[in-house]
């Protein structure tokens, strides 16, 4: 009996996957309009910094082309998890969402049945980030978008993070050593949510790569497992996820979708 119920269920399942996928491949062709490029057009934006690339008109975030390169990842003055520091190369560009995921494009996942529906906290949806999303929840997202689209989305590797918000500059925010006012949300930064909510997306400047809210507003998941220190770790921007018993967060949002470029 025990083998009967497992085959019926399996089964079931199957059914069900690929009822889910007529679905989605309606809700994407219906609700989000899908834009299409040419290969030439695609290999062209993908080639080239600053490039905004979006896959549809409704729920997807726009991506900006990123440049290959070199950073030098980590702080001595930081925390010993922020240690060594280290060279870290990019070989390839690589884009990143412009900004940080949206309650407006999240919740068109959960209209589609593909993610779970996420609290705002009262603070706000449409372009506010979203928040109250796990690691896993976040993961699904990404996969969503790369069942549609047919290219490769997922969260950010802690150097991709790093070498976007750094954006060509050493200092310690890319608009310096002091934190100013009105520059972000966050603590003391004299912008009018500080300490009250999250801030709509865009709300502030855009970093010299073309990326916003790399500072302040809420936390963003990473590829990565936390790890108590940098020795070791990879020195070509890929993910570093041996021994995963907790992931890394940093100071930009709940989720940043990255996107291959081949």
């Amino acid at each position: 009996m025990i083998g009967a119920l497992a085959t019926f269920l399996a089964l079931g399942s199957v059914g069900w996957w690929k009822q889910d996928l007529v679905q989605e491949q309606y809700h994407w062709r219906v609700a989000m309009g899908p834009r299409v490029l040419t290969a030439e057009q695609e290999m062209e934006k993908a080639a080239k910094p600053g490039s905004s690339i979006q896959e549809c008109e409704n729920g997807c975030p726009e991506m900006i082309v990123v440049p290959a390169g070199s950073f030098m990842m980590g702080s001595e003055q930081g925390e010993s998890d922020e240690k060594p520091v280290h060279k870290v190369t990019f070989a390839k560009p690589f884009a990143v969402s412009k900004y940080e995921v949206t309650f407006a494009e999240w919740d068109v996942c959960a209209a589609a049945g593909a993610c779970q529906p996420a609290s705002d906290s009262f603070w706000g949806r449409d372009r506010r980030p979203v928040i109250n999303v796990s690691w896993y929840q976040a993961q699904r997202y990404a996969e969503w978008l790369s069942r549609l689209t047919g290219k490769k989305y997922r969260l950010l590797t802690e150097a991709e993070w790093e070498y976007a918000a750094r954006a060509g500059t050493t200092t310690k925010y890319f608009w310096g050593d002091d934190v100013g006012k009105g520059n972000a949300n966050c603590d003391r930064c004299d912008s009018e949510w500080d300490n009250k909510q999250t801030a709509p997306v865009g709300s502030f400047k855009a970093n010299p790569f073309g990326l916003h809210d790399l500072h302040g507003n809420v936390w963003e998941w990473t590829q990565d497992c936390l790890n108590k220190s940098y020795a070791g770790a990879p020195d070509d921007g890929t993910a570093w996820t041996t021994v995963c018993r907790k992931r890394s967060i940093k100071t930009h949002a709940t989720l940043s979708s990255g996107r291959d470029q081949t």
